[in-house]
Order: C-alpha cells, then sequence, then structure tokens
C-alpha cells in the first residue's frame, strides 16, 4: 500500500440526500434481517420458521439477532455433508437476486458493508493500493468462492465424508462479529471453550477492521466470496447504471468519490460496482443515471428510463 489519497470534494445538498437515504435504507436492513432482539438479551439464537430461509446477504446464522440463514453458510452446510448435494434452492435465491440487482444488494443491503462504511469514516489518513497491487488481489474474493465455499467442503472431509462450513470456521469475519463475539460475552461457560481457532478468528476480524479503516470496503473488493457471485451478474441484471458520455465533462468526481475505487468514467459496469449510487449523486452535470433494464451505450440509447 503507498500513497495517500483522496482528494476531498465538498457534498453537495443532492449528495448529502443520497448519503442519508442510503444510510437509513442500510440500517433499516440491518434492524430487519437481524430483528429477534431477545436473542441479544438472553443470549440464544432465533429457531423460528424465518431460520430456514436464506437472506440474500452474508449475515450469521448464529448472530443471536438472526432471522434468517446465511446463503453462504447454507451452501457449505450442504455441500459438507455426507451427499455432498448442491443447494439448490440457496444457488437459485442468490442467481434470482443476482438477475434482479448484481451488486446493489452490498451496496444497499448488507450489514457488513455498513459496517464497513462506518469505519472509513473514521477520520485518519487513508491509504490507496497501487493498481499492481489492487487489480490481482481483486481475484482473491473468486478463489475464496472456489476453493473454501464450494472445493474444500466437497474433497476435504472427515472419515464420515463430511466436512465442516471452511470459509465460516476459517476466514468469515461477520461470523465472528455477529455470532462469535456476542455468544462469548454472554455465555462464561463459551468463554472457557474457546481456543487457538478464535482466537485466529478474531485475528482476522481485527485485520479485515483496520483495513476498513483504511481503505474503503475492504472486504468486499478483495475477500467476500457473496460479492464475488453477484459480481458475476453486474452486466446482465436488470437494475442497471449508465454514463452519458455526450454529457460528461470528464471531472472525475465520480471516481474521487467510488468507494470501490473504479474507474467509473471508463467502465461503471465493472464487476466490482456495487451500486451504491455515490458517482451519480455527485455528477454535476447528471450524466450517470440508473434503473431498470438500462441499456448501457455511450451513445445514450436507452431501453427503459432510468431514475
Amino acid at each position: 500500500m503507498s500513497g495517500m489519497h483522496r482528494n476531498r470534494i465538498k457534498a453537495t445538498g443532492k449528495e448529502k440526500r443520497h448519503n442519508r437515504f442510503r444510510l437509513f435504507f442500510q440500517l433499516a436492513a440491518a434492524a430487519l434481517i437481524n430483528g429477534y432482539a431477545v436473542g441479544f438479551t438472553k443470549g440464544r439464537i432465533f429457531t423460528g420458521k424465518s431460520k430456514i430461509v436464506c437472506v440474500p446477504v452474508l449475515n450469521c446464522y448464529s448472530c443471536p439477532g438472526a432471522l434468517g440463514a446465511c446463503p453462504i453458510g447454507s451452501m457449505q452446510a450442504v455441500a459438507g455433508g455426507a451427499k455432498h448435494n448442491v443447494s439448490f434452492y440457496v444457488l437459485g435465491t442468490l442467481m434470482l437476486f443476482g438477475a434482479l440487482f448484481g451488486r446493489l444488494i452490498c451496496g444497499f443491503l448488507c450489514p457488513f458493508g455498513l459496517v464497513q462504511d462506518l469505519l472509513y469514516k473514521i477520520p485518519v489518513r487513508k491509504l490507496t493500493m497501487p493498481k499492481k497491487v489492487d487489480k490481482p488481489l481483486r481475484y482473491l474474493k473468486y478463489l475464496i468462492l472456489v476453493l473454501f465455499v464450494i472445493l474444500l467442503p466437497v474433497v476435504a472431509t472427515n472419515r464420515f465424508g463430511i466436512a465442516p462450513p471452511y470459509f465460516c470456521k476459517y476466514i468469515c469475519p461477520v461470523g465472528t462479529l455477529e455470532g462469535g463475539i456476542p455468544h462469548l460475552l454472554m455465555n462464561g461457560e463459551l468463554r472457557k471453550l474457546a481456543g487457538v481457532l478464535f482466537d485466529w478468528k478474531v485475528g482476522v476480524l481485527v485485520f479485515v477492521i483496520l483495513g476498513s479503516v483504511f481503505i474503503s470496503r475492504f472486504f468486499c473488493r478483495y475477500f467476500c466470496p457473496l460479492g464475488a457471485f453477484y459480481s458475476l451478474f453486474n452486466k446482465f441484471s436488470l437494475y442497471q447504471m449508465n454514463l452519458d458520455k455526450t454529457k460528461c465533462v470528464g471531472c472525475k468526481k465520480c471516481e474521487k468519490v467510488c468507494p470501490m475505487a473504479i474507474e467509473v468514467t471508463k467502465n461503471l459496469d465493472s464487476p466490482e460496482c456495487i451500486r451504491c449510487g455515490k458517482c451519480k449523486a455527485v455528477c454535476p452535470v447528471e450524466a450517470i443515471s440508473s434503473g431498470v433494464m438500462i441499456k448501457r451505450d455511450t451513445n445514450n440509447e436507452l431501453g427503459e428510463e432510468g431514475e
């Protein structure tokens, strides 16, 4: 990591309104997904009927407030079983959300995305990854998806043919933050059982937290397997974003505010785009539009009217 980033620009009223709306939406989604308040007071996991439903974001099943199941954890649980089945229900659910929204899910619904956004607001000097480091690191999340979520639960099994959820067990900082730490704080017996593995997971969480303070959406950029999955749908999902190059004046304000450090004027429909709308909010000439079935075309030929 080298260099300090970024040129600050004074927020306009439009940008402030957008940021408030998005923050409200993120908080509401986090509260809805983890709405079992009793779990936080009594230290127990919700076991109601909604727990069989997968939420479309990375959210730990063991979180005391979780009302649904984590799709990544569910996929591993099925793949790591004795029969090594594919959970077509989970896969179909993720494909549906991906086909409809792409990585808009990451930008507006993911609770851990909200955590990263808040961490990045801490007033310290920010860091920029050199392109020669940043570009290959972005492929790491795809490797994690293929290796830890798909392959290892099938091939690295015990003598009974069963495998642990490798991503959840060894990597996922969300599980540590939402599940592991709350349960240990509320249960003295569990604290006695915590060992080297938990220490490792806390270390991973601390690493991600520190990274998120200095680099915007650190976990989303480099490590999130669910973000990797949704990114495959960005170019084809119903919800799209469009840059009208006939209006663009090349001020690059959109690129200065992009939390994923995308070259917006060159590749707005990048798989890395989480469709947070910050670029659209700061554009002084309204060259960026978003909505359902926007046809990306440099000549601004739109299929459906955007927002």
